[in-house]
């Protein structure tokens, strides 16, 4: 199981490899991803052993800072051929990220039978490259024949941590768990598993609006490791109350259900997880991802009223004023949530498993 870099490609893995393992208890499975990035520490912590390559992505603003990228690109060309010698897979199963091509590009040399799963709408580079030699492309929306050969595309959606599914807890509830009044509007903000700046910054120049509306309304605040100083101390010189701020939400299936209002980047695994949820959200897509792909992602649910959208350049000017009007419009917050319950595409990591049973039956 190959990939990583952020959340959006190791929960997905994951929830493939626990199902997996649900479903053949004496299965072995190894994860490979790239040397310090998240997924070294996650995948451990989640109980299956994983091997780092030296893998980096291409610098698209500094070209000669490449010439150390293809020098770590080759020297993980070779650790790939030493772990499929060692493990000897049955099958290998990329998420995308930057680990995945080299691994799967060296099983598909040595007629290793290949599994790609693509998060996104507009797909990534490393599974464009490998797609041809794939045995399955598992994706999560429709007309992807754009990028890869349309006879071997699966339409599963994103596998989400099921946990997530399974919270039993009622919003008061989990607003109580969170440490927030049970009785108020609640706007949870994540930024992703590495946290947002922009987010950041807007809030923090909006605390002034969210203690005037404090009377009714109140904050759930993810900030990212990187942003937590920053913004704790911003928070604590505001004087608000009616916000809670922590560096990263390890019970994200309380922080969901206690919101009325997400506020998100939209990477692939957060949009699947409002879909399966059904929650209202405003998108505030990263500029800072391969051909844009998070406003693709977005624009996808905006199309169809299921998700309103704040671009990243207007984020400091129109988040605010956005989320706060939002949160508190009922029927707004109702249309959106049922028609992005209506995307959802569900059973994913069931449905990808079941794809990996019949390549190997073939």
């Amino acid at each position: 199981m190959s990939g990583g870099g952020t959340g959006g490609h190791i929960f997905p893995a994951l929830s493939i490899a626990n199902e997996v393992r649900r479903r053949h208890p004496e299965s072995n499975i190894l994860f490979v991803g790239a040397e310090g990035r998240m997924e070294m520490e996650k995948v451990p912590a989640a109980g299956y052993n994983i091997v780092g390559l030296p893998v980096s992505g291409f610098d698209r603003k500094h070209l000669l800072r490449n010439f150390k990228v293809v020098a770590r690109l080759f020297k993980s060309m070779r650790l790939a051929r030493r772990v499929l010698k060692d493990f000897r897979p049955d099958i290998a199963i990329g998420v995308g990220g930057y680990a995945s091509g080299p691994m799967l590009k060296e099983a598909q040399k040595q007629g290793i039978p290949t599994l790609l799963q693509e998060q996104n709408s507009y797909a990534g580079v490393t599974n464009k490259l490998l797609a041809a030699k794939a045995d399955c492309i598992c994706v999560a929306y429709e007309g992807m024949e754009r990028f890869f050969p349309q006879d071997k595309i699966v339409l599963t959606g994103n596998p989400v941590r099921r946990n997530l599914l399974e919270c039993g807890a009622s919003p008061e509830q989990a607003r109580q768990a969170m440490g927030v009044d049970p009785d108020k509007h609640t706007i949870l903000i994540i930024g992703g598993s590495l946290g947002a700046r922009t987010i950041n910054n807007a809030i923090i120049g909006g605390l002034e609006k969210i203690g005037a509306a404090a009377h009714d309304v109140q904050v759930i605040w993810q900030t990212g490791k990187l942003y937590d100083q920053q913004c704790r101390e911003a928070l604590g010189a505001s004087g608000v109350k009616n916000v809670v701020q922590m560096p990263f939400i390890s019970n994200m299936d309380m922080a969901y259900r206690a919101a009325d209002l997400v506020v998100s980047r939209a990477g692939a695994s957060s949009i699947s997880e409002l879909q399966l949820l059904g929650k209202a959200a405003i998108l505030v897509p990263s500029p800072n991802v391969a051909e844009d792909h998070q406003t693709k992602n977005a624009l996808a649910l905006v199309n169809r009223e299921a998700a309103m959208m704040v671009t990243d350049a207007e984020a400091a000017t129109r988040l605010m004023d956005t989320m706060l009007d939002t949160v508190t419009d009922a029927a707004r917050i109702s249309t959106l949530g049922t028609n992005v319950s209506a995307m959802a595409l569900r059973d994913a990591a069931e449905h990808i498993v079941d794809e990996i049973e019949k390549i190997l039956n073939r």
